[in-house]
C-alpha cells in the first residue's frame, strides 16, 4: 500500500479521484485519474484509470491499459478452447469409425 493511503481516515470516501494537475515543460497539463475502493478488511486499494492531457484548450483522455490482464485473458481463452476441443475429440473422434461386424455376402 502506498504510504499516503495509510494516513487516510477510515471514513474516507471511495470512488473516482482526480490528482493535482501537473504542467509539463511543453505546456501540457496532465491530470491523473484513479479509482479508490475499500476492501472488506478496511484496506484502501487504488487502481489507475488513465490521464487527461490538456493542451491548447483541448482535453484528451488516455486510459490506463493493464497488459497483464489482457495477457491473462488471452491465455485463459486458449486454455478453454483447447479443453473444449479435447473433450469434443474424446467424445466423437473426427476420423471414421472402423469397428463393426463383418458380414458374408454369400452365406448359404
Amino acid at each position: 500500500m502506498r504510504p499516503e493511503l495509510r494516513s487516510v481516515p477510515g471514513t474516507a470516501p471511495t470512488g473516482v479521484v482526480f490528482a493535482d494537475p501537473h504542467v509539463t515543460p511543453d505546456g501540457t497539463t496532465v491530470i491523473e485519474v484513479s479509482r479508490v475502493r475499500r476492501r472488506r478488511s478496511g484496506e484502501l486499494r487504488t487502481s489507475a484509470l488513465g490521464v487527461y492531457a490538456i493542451r491548447d484548450g483541448k482535453a484528451v483522455w488516455s486510459p490506463a491499459v493493464d497488459a497483464d490482464r489482457i495477457a491473462l485473458i488471452g491465455v485463459a481463452t486458449g486454455f478453454v478452447a483447447a479443453t473444449l476441443a479435447t473433450l469434443a475429440v474424446l467424445r466423437q473422434p473426427p476420423w471414421p469409425v472402423l469397428t463393426g461386424t463383418i458380414t458374408r455376402a454369400l452365406d448359404r
